[in-house]
């Protein structure tokens, strides 16, 4: 390299923290207490994303890759709100593993247990930050380095960076994860809180939609409202002519091997599927009926009437052929006075889901929506084997009105958001109420599986990766616990606390969206890349993420064109490699 183009003279090149000894015991202590499902970083409510960094590891990596190599360790930690306020006998970094070995002993809770809270709850205050400021400016020759993560996805390098005041930029290749990131990195700073604007738009949006898709949800009667459907396929036997249902298993709610509510299946006179609500073992001992026994094994299905196997390859036939039909086997309701249950499906419910599939053949808006080829990949592989060829195949009719019903009501309100409020403000506005769209498509497709350990909608990144389900969830958007006014709360809340993290006189970050091998930054413009790649071969980030970025796309292509501008993510430029089978 001539000297010329050299970044910096060798002489200029300064030893930093990170070349250094490192608290990585501590640090990792701390790691996996920020793991705890129950108290979570806000951020990881706000999208479903396939990997998060945690904050402990990347305030690390930040802070040791800008300080100088001489910084005291406990003085790192500190900066890190790692530690307690009160004195003590021993360093900070031999204070938490002794509080780590003793947690098992403890009392309270962990932040009683270890004398501080968890660091993510904590932004340094601005005596901190100048504290480091100062230290950096005599470092960096007065000025405050700036801090690159060049593949950014969920965004908590940055986000981690901008808390200690730094300035700040970060490059993300993925739409969908961009549209975090200007979240996280761009309205919380410069718009701030939102929560009365949001919540005022949500209710109106959900309101709406409700009035349009009472009539697919009906009760049992005035008492009871559905919340959530099980529902499976039903295919042909080839020797005697009845419904196969295509269930591995009949548990709704499985407490126990012998304890839970089931679905016991039975033909009447006339030859017709019908299902019966049982409780194990009052109504019905597992001896007489084990609803682990259900007709498909290995994917192969045992026809209930006569016996005959139905192979597996001859169903994925039926499916790619569309010789199949969808089957409600139970139905999880909410009374209205409280408490919930579990029921068979009645004739109602059968008929507004068949008046669903209708009204997708009649709309010309709802049967053309997401007509867009899935392409083959490691992933999709999964689906396409039964049939699932564009992105609405992996809705059931119904599923599709749902979503298709509140993009609809996003879009009547769009206008008025956009009136009411200054041009940034309204962006920000639409952003973040955009982001349910993708938490409700996670607990309301045909690839979310019931969870039968806790009777309601699993998720379905939870391997992360596509899968068909034999048994999946019909969400009932307007009222269940996982619907659409539950989910917006929960994007509210997680953006609110976001925004409290960031400093009062914080900056935003400097956001692109392009492939990091090819980034606009100046020569020399950049003191510190932190960056934590993809997981090579192990997540198919753009893959996983279409089923987000095409009902995204539908929300936001006006709001954000620059980053919705193809079809799908872009599958070329990904930095991960694909197995080859």
């Amino acid at each position: 390299m001539s000297q010329e183009n050299r970044p910096r003279d060798e002489e200029e090149l300064k030893r930093v923290a990170i070349e250094g000894k490192l608290p990585l015991k501590a640090v990792g202590i701390e790691n996996l207490k920020e793991a705890n499902p129950k108290h979570m970083p806000p951020h990881r409510y706000l999208h479903p994303w396939f990997a998060r960094r945690p904050t402990p590891a990347s305030r690390l990596a930040i802070l040791a890759s800008v300080l100088p190599n001489s910084v005291e360790i406990d003085d790192l930690l500190k900066w890190m709100q790692i530690g307690p306020k009160r004195p003590i006998d021993s360093s900070i970094n031999d204070y938490v593993k002794e509080k780590k070995q003793t947690e098992g002993e403890r009392s309270g809770t962990l932040g009683d247990h270890y004398g501080y809270p968890r660091p993510f709850t904590s932004t340094p205050g601005n005596e901190e930050r100048e504290e480091i400021h100062s230290k950096l400016r005599d470092f960096w020759g007065g000025e405050l380095p700036t801090v690159l993560d060049p593949t950014a996805g969920g965004g908590v390098i940055p986000f981690e960076s901008l808390r200690y005041g730094l300035p700040t930029q970060a490059n993300e290749l993925n739409p969908v994860a961009s549209t975090m990131l200007k979240v996280l990195l761009e309205y919380a700073p410069e718009v701030g809180s939102l929560e009365d604007e949001l919540i005022e738009w949500s209710q109106k949006i959900d309101q709406r939609a409700q009035e349009n898709l009472e009539e697919y949800f009906p009760g049992k009667n005035s008492r009871q409202v559905p919340e959530y459907y099980a529902c499976s396929y039903t295919v042909k036997c080839a020797d005697c002519g009845y419904d196969i249902p295509l269930v591995p298993k009949w548990w709704l709610r499985k407490k126990s091997a012998s304890k839970g509510v089931a679905i016991k299946p039975s033909f009447d006179d006339e030859g017709n599927l019908k299902y019966r609500a049982v409780t194990l073992p009052d109504d019905i001992k597992k001896s007489e009926f084990n609803p682990q026994n259900g007709p498909v094994t290995r994917g192969d299905a045992e026809c209930m009437n006569c016996g005959v196997v139905t192979e597996d390859e001859t169903i994925k036939e039926y499916f790619n052929d569309g010789e199949f039909e969808y089957e409600i086997i139970g139905v999880k309701y909410r009374e209205k006075e409280g408490g919930s249950g579990y029921r068979a499906p009645t004739d109602k419910d059968v008929e507004a889901f068949n008046r669903a599939a209708e009204q997708v053949k009649n709309d010309i808006d709802l049967s053309t929506i997401l007509s867009i080829d899935i392409p083959d990949g490691q992933e999709t592989a999964r689906t396409s084997r039964h049939g699932i060829e564009q992105w609405r195949d992996i809705f059931s009719p119904r599923q599709l009105i749902s979503h298709h019903e509140y993009l609809q009501s996003f879009e009547h309100f769009k206008s008025d958001i956009r009136e009411k409020h200054s041009e940034k403000e309204a962006e920000a506005i639409l952003t973040i109420l955009s982001l349910v769209s993708s938490k409700l498509v996670d607990r309301n497709s045909r690839l979310t599986p019931w969870d039968t350990s806790k009777g309601y909608p699993s998720q379905i990144f939870k391997g992360n990766n596509l899968a068909f389900r034999r048994v999946f969830i019909d969400n009932n958007l307007t009222i269940s616990g996982m619907g659409y006014q539950a989910q917006i709360e929960k994007i509210i809340e997680s953006y609110e606390e976001i925004e409290s993290y960031i400093p009062d006189d914080g900056d935003s970050a400097w956001l692109t969206s392009v492939d990091a091998a090819n980034l606009p930054q100046e020569s020399n413009s950049v003191e510190a890349v932190v960056i934590d790649p993809p997981y090579y071969s192990s997540v198919q980030y753009s893959e996983l993420s279409d089923v987000f970025y095409v009902w995204l796309k539908e929300y936001l292509d006006d709001v954000h064109p620059d980053l919705f501008t193809s079809e799908l993510t872009n599958k070329e430029d990904e930095a991960v490699a694909k197995r080859v089978s």
